[in-house]
């Protein structure tokens, strides 16, 4: 009686998905695809391939991708896995965590789910379809990578270590499923849930980080430690993956237990009780949008400053092994007089400014969420005008967009300037971080143009997004036209400090940003609030 119209609940999760699962399946397939291709024309020959090996010795490389494993025999499986698994596990682990979570404490927290326990469903009905249908999606992931990589007929790369590949990622989307799950039924909300989930996912990197370039016991404390202990292509060990499957299952169980002992609407982790009177910061839009997104925005700005340490602290060991890489060099941007540092600064300021952009664009699309669960509406009937509404959440984004650079600036200058003997100034840093602030209030304005007029179809912006990522940092590997990678506006951001600061380019990007946010406006003032 528990499970009881699973099937169904199942059947209509997958047409929720229909389109969101086949993205993220197909994305992280052709990522590794042209990933691995790319591989045989960069190091076509031993040498070359055994001249990188060396360099992924060093403790920098080690904490960012792991340790490394068939050095003496750095074959294209090899170097495949070592510079590819971790940074695709985690781009499942992100997919599995914002799915399961969707359909989880989110239908719950909108009211759907209790229309669900009104008819004739299980109570365990709604979260054993979820772990089902991420389970499948999971497993489809597996399959399409792993045989699809064997397929290519690359040298080193055999029907076992691919398909060993596969499953890697795949279990590594099993374990954060039953990891979210189990925080579905402890926090209170959708963002609770998210937010410990993703916390957890920092501190698996972190503690297999430190584990990996020690002496190795505490990267089998990290579940991201575990599937990088199979050595894809190499020793192939399954072992480490059954073990993270055998862990995420239990964590499945462990979840629908929780589920069934608790009560609708509440979690394990209580909240605590609100003020009796709003403070007046409180009473303004903005000051509610604030409150609503507050410990996300704090969490995400630790996590900001921490990443910006972890690049920063590498800045010492740069010229030593980037000389070394060609396929470093390609990634790099060209520019002759200035030390391979300073390109990676200009590089890796570009790559923390778009994970910069998540944060921003969540804020804005959380009225979008706000007016789907019939809540934007209590504050339209009162005394507050749609301009309002939008721009304090517009506005916050942007506040957001500028805190979240300043404490990657931050973080990545002061810890490469403590480690460096002589280098860029600590001004520098800044400089370069917050000089990416026009291209992401681009994608912000991108999202307020389509809250105003599709607000369903908000995931282009998140499309428009990973396409930016993937052209502006790997368009050098894979050699793309000028023109596809001026489609995006980081792009067209003075590469500082290679590059000095072009006022006009910064200017234009920011009038394009206003014209869209005012579009934007147009649009919500004119369309139907879904209540």
């Amino acid at each position: 009686m528990l499970f009881t119209k699973t099937g169904m609940i199942l059947r209509f999760i997958l047409r929720q998905d229909r389109i969101r699962i086949p993205v993220w399946i197909l994305s992280l397939a052709a990522l590794s695809f042209m990933t691995a291709g790319a591989f045989e024309g960069l190091y076509p020959t031993k040498e070359s391939r055994q001249a990188i090996a060396e360099t992924m010795m060093n403790p920098a490389m080690t904490a960012m991708l792991g340790k490394g494993y068939g050095i003496d025999n750095y074959t294209y499986g090899a170097m495949f896995a070592h510079e590819m698994l971790l940074f695709s596990g985690i781009i499942v682990a992100i997919m599995s965590i914002l799915l399961t979570a969707r359909h989880t404490r989110a239908e719950e927290e909108d009211g759907r789910l209790e229309m669900i326990r009104s008819l004739p469903a299980g109570r365990l009905a709604n979260l054993n379809a979820t772990i089902l249908s991420l389970v499948l999606t999971n497993v489809l992931l597996s399959l399409v990578i792993g045989f699809g990589l064997f397929s290519m007929g690359i040298e080193s790369m055999d029907l076992n270590g691919s398909l060993l590949y596969g499953a890697a990622l795949g279990v590594t989307g099993l374990i954060f499923t039953g990891i979210t799950a189990v925080f579905a039924q402890v926090s209170e909300s959708s963002r609770g849930t998210i937010g410990l989930s993703f916390t957890l996912l920092g501190i698996a990197y972190l503690v297999r980080a430190v584990g990996d370039v020690s002496d190795g016991v505490l990267s089998w404390f990290s579940p991201l430690g575990w599937v990088l202990g199979s050595e894809v292509y190499v020793n192939n060990y399954w072992w480490p993956v059954l073990l993270t499957a055998a862990v995420s299952a239990a964590l499945m169980l462990l979840a629908l237990y929780f589920n069934a002992i608790r009560d609708m609407g509440s979690g394990f982790l209580p909240s605590r009780p609100g003020k009796r009177h709003a403070s007046i910061f409180l009473q303004s839009p903005f000051g509610l949008a604030a409150k609503l997104q507050r410990t996300g925005m704090i969490s995400w700005m630790i996590g900001m400053f921490l990443i910006g340490v972890s690049y920063g602290s590498i800045f010492g060991d740069l010229e030593s092994f980037f000389s070394e890489i060609e396929m470093m060099q390609q990634l790099l941007p060209s520019a002759e007089g200035f030390s391979l540092t300073e390109q990676f600064t200009a590089k890796i300021m570009s790559i923390i400014a778009m994970i910069s952009t998540v944060p921003a664009l969540m804020v804005v699309f959380k009225l979008k969420g706000e007016e789907k669960a019939s809540r934007t509406e209590h504050l339209l009937a009162r005394a507050v005008s749609r301009t309002r509404l939008l721009g304090s959440y517009l506005a916050l984004s942007v506040l957001v967009s500028a805190v979240m650079q300043a404490a990657a600036s931050i973080g990545l200058g002061a810890a490469a300037v403590s480690v460096m003997e002589d280098g860029l100034e600590f001004s520098a840093f800044i400089e370069a971080g917050m000089v990416h602030l026009p291209a992401i209030w681009v994608l912000i304005a991108l999202g307020v143009l389509l809250v105003g007029f599709l607000p369903n179809l908000t995931g282009l912006a998140w499309l428009y997004l990973g396409y930016s990522f993937f052209v502006v940092y790997l368009g050098g590997m894979f050699q793309f036209d000028e023109w596809v990678g001026n489609l995006s506006p980081f792009a067209h951001i003075p590469e500082i400090p290679i590059e000095e600061m072009n006022v006009m380019k910064v200017s234009i990007l920011t009038i394009i940003a206003l014209a869209v946010m005012a579009a934007g406006f147009v649009g919500y003032n004119r369309r139907d609030i879904q209540g």
